[in-house]
């Protein structure tokens, strides 16, 4: 009888035996189930989050702020810088101008609708030429806000997480009210979590009327950026910072999305214990439910190494029968619904939506195997170095 026939055999016959163990079998798998579910639950945040910064950016679209500033509410331009970096070479030309837009970015307090807490809501004043800046807005009720009118239009993030923001409300900001004239979608990108009105208006209303945070340029192309970060770089006048949308995105996101990684995988760890626990406990029970028998096979010519393999199976099957039920658990559970979290960035509210992605699901079952193995190993080597003498004599 060869080596892998013999694991196959006491594999087979370990398997067999499960039904007379089945509620420490059911404790194992349920423990490790419990472990995969929450870690892919909450990796699943931060993979939602990441992925509504990142759908965001654009390598032909540039973000200028100024110099040191690593986010918009801590930069500031003036008008004539604004000017200069829309006339710099590489930006877009269209038959409305140069295709950059010159952006005021505040924050303001609206309730929850889950919870009717106050929350930071990123209010952005734009000017015309943001939509061909952005290229993938698009208003799913309602209209557009009309220049130097009171008016706000609401991303589809924004209008279902927070209270008050329908198309077609009135919007109380300190002592001026605004008008929701419709809601927006950006193709799942950051700007679906903010309230847009005209830049002018905005600058009026909190008294900044030379002032910018930063300024959205669409290029000519991905090649141009170098041309584009070159020439303001080079400008005595400018002191900015110019990054790719793509790569601001990426900045704004590391913060959070690794926050929740470390917070997910600490939980995980913690839990992991105990269901390592429940898995030593089940195969060790196997083990000794299993004395005679395994002496039997051992003084038949069965070796060490394939009772050895043959447990660690056994513990890996029933680790991995966890880990499918605790990943299909938290895909049905978790994958698209709809939350709100903080940036650290800008101290905003960001909407997003949880992302159980494939790679997630494969460090869902990896992990469980992982602990299948961890827990399977030394009941496995104590059933290997059982004296075969002393176990047959055991009732």
């Amino acid at each position: 009888m060869n080596w892998l026939s013999q694991i196959l055999s006491i594999a087979v016959f370990n398997l067999r035996s499960i039904p007379a163990r089945l509620g420490a079998a059911l404790s194992a798998v349920i423990g490790i189930a419990g472990v995969v579910a929450v870690l892919t639950g909450v990796l699943a945040i931060a993979a939602g989050f990441r992925k509504v910064m990142t759908v965001s950016g654009s390598e032909d679209t540039a973000i200028v702020l100024r110099a040191g500033s690593d986010n918009e509410m801590n930069s500031g331009l003036s008008r004539e810088e604004a000017r200069l970096i829309a006339e710099a070479p590489g930006v877009l030309r269209t038959a409305e101008g140069p295709a950059a837009s010159s952006e005021l970015f505040v924050i303001i307090d609206i309730p929850k609708r889950s919870t009717g807490t106050d929350a930071n809501v990123p209010l952005r004043g734009v000017s015309s030429a943001a939509y061909n800046v952005r290229g993938n807005m698009e208003m799913v009720q309602g209209r557009r806000f009309e220049a130097g009118k009171n008016e706000v239009i609401v991303g589809v993030g924004a209008a279902r997480a927070f209270r008050g923001l329908d198309a077609g409300s009135q919007l109380k900001i300190g002592p001026d009210t605004w008008t929701i004239t419709g809601i927006f979608t950006s193709g799942g990108g950051i700007a679906e979590s903010e309230i847009w009105t005209d830049a002018a208006v905005l600058q009026s209303a909190y008294k900044r009327p030379d002032g910018f945070q930063s300024v959205y340029v669409r290029l000519e192309s991905e090649a141009a950026f170098t041309g584009f970060k070159d020439a303001l770089t080079s400008n005595p006048q400018l002191q900015i910072k110019t990054t790719t949308l793509a790569e601001h995105y990426a900045e704004q996101s590391s913060g959070t999305s690794g926050f929740i990684t470390g917070i997910g995988i600490f939980i995980a760890v913690l839990m992991a214990f105990g269901a390592l626990f429940g898995a030593l406990n089940t195969m060790y029970s196997a083990v000794s439910a299993r004395t005679r028998e395994i002496a039997t096979l051992r003084a038949i010519g069965f070796g060490r190494g394939p009772v050895i393999v043959s447990v660690l199976v056994e513990s890996l099957i029933l680790a991995l029968a966890g880990g499918v039920l605790g990943a299909g658990l938290a895909w049905l559970a978790f994958d698209g619904y709809q939350a709100a979290t903080m940036n650290f960035q800008t101290f905003s509210q960001v909407t997003f939506a949880f992302a159980v992605t494939p790679a997630l699901l494969f460090t869902a079952i990896l992990t469980a195997s992982v602990l299948g193995l961890v827990g399977g190993l030394f009941p496995a080597i104590r059933a290997a170095r059982m004296p075969i003498a002393s176990a047959l004599r055991e009732v």
